[in-house]
């Protein structure tokens, strides 16, 4: 039994990734403001959820294309369920398994590289799913640095795979990314750790 797979199954059928979304709202769309999207671009969401983030740049005028792919088939109904553009495309497959062919110029995940267990071959998959220049931004709340999140892989009874913002930053360069680092606080936020530590981006850009 794949327990993440279950595990946002039942989420979405309680309305959880409704919670999910308001929770990373602020600081994703805080970030996405500040990039940049080039003419004409195609964009990837790696375990979209309910799909507010690919709803979200397919009101982009430049954007071509909005994917999002996430292994629970009940995330991915709900996403399908408020789709609004044509652009907007939803397929439910992990990344390790998904075949598709083309590149992508942008890719973005959220809170979901860590419930893979190391997360190199993902990092790697992405990486190939890149065009040359085209980058991949990764959020997380979870790293080691922010103490009031370490706990989560007990709470939820699950692997997840923990690691600092200097071994973030460096499984990116080992599979070749450029790699900056940025975190986004939420000031007026009621929890601490929104407000000190934030949510953690790291942002590769394939050079070859």
């Amino acid at each position: 039994m794949d327990k993440v797979r279950t595990t946002f199954d039942k989420w979405a059928s309680s309305g959880l990734d409704k919670l999910m979304e308001k929770e990373h709202a602020k600081t994703v769309l805080k970030f996405l403001k500040n990039i940049k999207f080039k003419k004409s671009f195609s964009f990837l969401d790696v375990g979209c959820g309910n799909g507010w983030v690919v709803k979200h740049i397919a009101r982009n005028k430049n954007c071509r294309k909005a994917v999002g792919i996430d292994k629970s088939k009940n995330m991915i109904k709900n996403a399908n369920s408020k789709k609004t553009s044509a652009k907007e495309h939803y397929f439910k497959t992990d990344l390790k398994s998904w075949k598709y062919r083309g590149k992508f110029d942008y890719v973005f995940s959220m809170e979901s590289l860590y419930y893979s267990v190391p997360m190199e071959p993902q990092i790697r998959k992405i990486y190939k799913l890149l065009k040359k220049n085209g980058k991949f931004f990764c959020g997380t709340d979870f790293y080691k640095e922010n103490k009031a999140t370490t706990h989560w892989a007990e709470k939820m009874k699950m692997r997840l795979d923990l690691r600092s913002k200097q071994e973030w930053k460096k499984m990116f360069e080992d599979v070749g990314f450029e790699v900056v680092t940025k975190q986004v606080r939420d000031p007026t936020n009621s929890k601490k750790w929104k407000r000190e530590y934030g949510t953690l981006f790291i942002i590769g850009k394939k050079l070859s």
